[in-house]
């Protein structure tokens, strides 16, 4: 029976077509042996979280049994911000988030986007958390880490010095953190 993984991607207008080349790598890396499910989720702009932490509960639900979690960007921090905001009855093996961006400032349309204060405490327990960020991404600041790294002290961070935003495409790594679970 194959291992379930899901990706959630990042956002933009061709955000999902453009991490689709990032799904690619892990099902190449990944092999036979694990299923990747790459839902497209939709964007309601009169929701100030886009709709997106329900559209993730939703498809972790109708997971049959355990799996992997990653997530890309935008998607990323709706990962942390789903799994500490809702009840999730669902097993999951493991998080990998690439290149999440850490909301901050107190402008309107950052709201729905921040995560709530203490949030790793209420992150599903026993659950191992792998962060990765390029130091030369040019969309979200490699110092969106750091924070991150701070306020998830458990977690396994992995800093990559050149592959941008998308990793070079070129999910390796991540692959094989997956595989070693």
């Amino acid at each position: 029976m194959k291992k379930l993984l899901i990706f959630i991607h990042g956002a933009g207008d061709e955000g999902y077509e453009a991490d689709a080349e990032l799904v690619a790598s892990l099902r190449q890396t990944l092999g036979e042996e694990y299923e990747v499910r790459y839902p497209k989720l939709t964007t309601d702009e009169s929701r100030s979280d886009f709709g997106w932490p329900e559209q993730i509960q939703t498809q972790l639900d109708a997971m049959e049994e355990e799996f992997v979690l990653v997530g890309h960007s935008l998607g990323a921090s709706f990962i942390l911000k789903c799994l500490s905001e809702r009840t999730i009855k669902k097993a999951i093996r493991g998080v990998f988030l690439i290149a999440a961006p850490f909301w901050a400032g107190e402008e309107d349309w950052k709201q729905g986007l921040k995560l709530q204060e203490g949030f790793a405490s209420r992150l599903p327990v026993n659950v191992p958390v792998f962060l990765y960020h390029s130091r030369d991404d040019e969309e979200v600041p490699f110092s969106h880490l750091e924070t991150y790294a701070q306020k998830l002290p458990h977690a396994t961070v992995r800093e990559v010095e050149k592959g941008g935003h998308q990793l070079n495409n070129d999910l390796s790594l991540i692959a094989a953190d997956i595989k070693s679970l």
